[in-house]
């Protein structure tokens, strides 16, 4: 019998491979069951876990009669996994193109972005497995995007924040950004309470990485944001926003400002501003649009400020209505010096309180303001509200600028009561003739009246907040008697008169500060007043900046501002149902006047 010759070598070899073979398997499996079960362990928990978040829905803004000014609905946004895209829906492209409103160049530019470079190593590239389409769709659209079977296209449903109206009230309400962040306006101001509790979920994913429903081990449900009812009325805010766009087709200025508001509880009923932006599309606007012009703004109010130098001499007892006024002479004696007065536009004379006001002379203010002294004067423009922020709440708010007396030079005395020395915001011009209105008592500014649930409960009211009392009843109703004389044919603000109702108010025109010297073609112009004058019950400011008027006129405040006033007024009215006032008091008021003024 033949013997066969095995090699040793050859043996060994074979016999020593399949140990190390076994070996290096039994120990890749130590190394994975045993030394490192805690690290892979968790790697597979968490490759197998499945955690999201319940965004919760943020509350809705409606008007002060319910109309809805902002809402949150709910929106998909589609996106495409570049590798389980196959070539035969290449076909359903042009349909989804149309779907989503873009290019077919820009599905094929996503579906062909399948890898990208690693954050830590630039070198080694990444698997792509979402690519953004749309931002947002909604939710019919995405029904018709998945009839089209698109493997590799989807969408993760989420909120998306809307302004029904478009620019109505922009710079009141704001807007959400779309990292979901409350940017201004009422959104921010009231953000805790609209934004609401997001809730989570825990569940599981099969290798599909898709949900396992049955396999949840934890929900936490999203707490939904509450509502906020402001004050603005939609319908005024409709008319007053009509009117600014009248006014910058007619004069196209640089910028306007009107506001509305109840006197009584400061409650603001309209806001708004020129030029304004579309919430919806605040990063396709310019940004300077965005601006609250309102309350950031600063100019100097001219003749709107005499109130405070009139109204604090009345209320300190040093004056009367029908006490004469020595407006012909252009310097007063000041201790051992000789005060320059500022000039009228027209000689006036000897001249009463009450002419004073309704003639608006510089002249006369300024030696008030003198009889009152630096330290009264300073305090009454402080007790009425300038040189500090009104608390409305809305960023971007400044506090202007009033000096304190320490801080005045040789004219101040003379050029701060006819509103010059100080600059002012229209907020804060506005607060100040509506605490005339309510029998000098100042009232903070306010835009939204309650917060409340699903239910329509009142959750947190906001109640009226008065600030201080600034001149007694006497002196608000004295002055508000003085202002109605403005709104006259002897007065400087005829064009606010509104048929069938008393009107108290006082015109600014404002000449610019350029390069250091007041110009003669750049004009702020400005009229604040308010109506029934003997009840009010509105007031309303109007503020342009830089009119262009025909060749050869100025932009007073008389002739820009207050037939704007007039025109907002007469569109309350009709809206509110306002009766007129009878004959008897119409006369009574102008009697009351004349008396005064003899």
């Amino acid at each position: 019998m033949r013997s066969l010759f095995v090699s040793k070598f050859r043996y060994y070899l074979v016999f020593f491979s399949v140990c190390f073979a076994f070996c290096s398997l039994g120990g890749r499996l130590i190394w994975l069951q045993v030394i490192e079960a805690d690290r892979f362990s968790t790697v597979a928990e968490v490759a197998r876990k499945n955690f999201s978040t319940i965004k919760a829905r943020r509350g809705d803004i409606v008007d002060a009669k319910g109309n809805l000014l902002a809402t949150t609905r709910s929106v998909v946004e589609v996106g495409v996994d570049p590798h389980s895209v196959v070539e035969d829906d290449q076909l359903k492209w042009k349909t989804l193109s149309t779907y989503l409103g873009i290019t077919e160049e820009e599905i094929l530019k996503a579906v062909n972005k399948k890898t990208r470079p690693s954050l830590s190593d630039p070198k080694v590239s990444r698997d792509v497995r979402w690519v953004k389409l749309k931002e947002e769709v909604d939710e019919g659209t995405y029904r018709k995007i998945q009839e089209l079977r698109i493997k590799g296209v989807y969408g993760n449903f989420k909120h998306s924040r809307l302004y029904p109206n478009r620019n109505l009230a922009s710079h009141v309400l704001g807007f959400v950004n779309k990292e979901d962040v409350a940017a201004m306006g009422v959104e921010r101001f009231a953000d805790y309470y609209l934004k609401g509790q997001d809730g989570w979920r825990e569940s599981e994913k099969d290798g599909r990485r898709r949900e396992m429903p049955q396999h949840r081990s934890l929900e936490v449900k999203a707490n939904d944001g509450l509502n906020v009812e402001l004050s603005i009325d939609r319908r005024i805010q409709d008319i007053v926003e009509e009117e600014l766009s009248s006014m910058v087709e007619e004069f196209d200025p640089l910028s306007a400002s009107i506001i509305v508001s109840d006197p009584k509880s400061g409650y603001i009923l309209a806001l708004a501003n020129a030029p304004d932006f579309n919430p919806n599309l605040f990063n396709q606007g310019e940004l300077a649009h965005q601006r609250n012009r309102a309350l950031s703004d600063l100019y100097e109010p001219g003749s709107t400020f005499k109130i405070v130098a009139v109204g604090g001499a009345m209320n300190e007892g040093l004056i009367t209505p029908t006490d004469i006024i020595d407006c012909s002479k252009s310097t007063m004696r000041r201790g051992n010096r000789n005060l320059r007065l500022p000039s009228d536009h027209h000689p006036l004379g000897k001249i009463s309180v009450s002419k004073v006001v309704q003639k608006s002379s510089n002249r006369g203010a300024a030696r008030l303001g003198i009889l009152l002294g630096s330290q009264r004067l300073y305090q009454y423009c402080q007790a009425f509200g300038f040189g500090q922020k009104t608390d409305f709440g809305i960023g971007g708010e400044r506090k202007g600028t009033l000096h304190p007396p320490s801080r005045w030079d040789g004219l101040t005395i003379t050029r701060l009561p006819i509103g010059h020395a100080v600059s002012v915001t229209p907020m804060q011009i506005h607060a100040s003739m509506a605490c005339v209105a309510n029998d000098g008592v100042l009232m903070k500014p306010q835009f939204i009246s309650r917060v409340f649930d699903h239910a329509g409960k009142t959750i947190v009211p906001f109640d009226p907040k008065p600030v201080r009392k600034v001149i007694s009843t006497r002196v608000a109703r004295e002055l508000s008697t003085m202002l109605k004389s403005v709104v006259t044919k002897e007065g400087t603000a005829r064009r606010a008169e509104i048929e069938g109702f008393s009107v108290a108010g006082k015109t600014g025109t404002t000449q610019k500060l350029i390069d250091g010297k007041y110009s003669n073609r750049h004009h702020v112009a400005s009229f604040v007043g308010y109506f029934p004058a003997s009840e009010p019950k509105v007031v309303i400011t109007v503020v342009v900046d830089e009119p262009k008027m025909k060749k050869g006129l100025l932009g007073y405040g008389g002739v820009v501002a207050a037939p704007a006033f007039q025109r907002v007024g007469k569109g309350i009215i009709s809206y509110w149902g306002l009766k007129p006032e009878s004959k008897n008091q119409m006369v009574a008021s102008r009697a009351e006047f004349k008396e005064r003024a003899l």
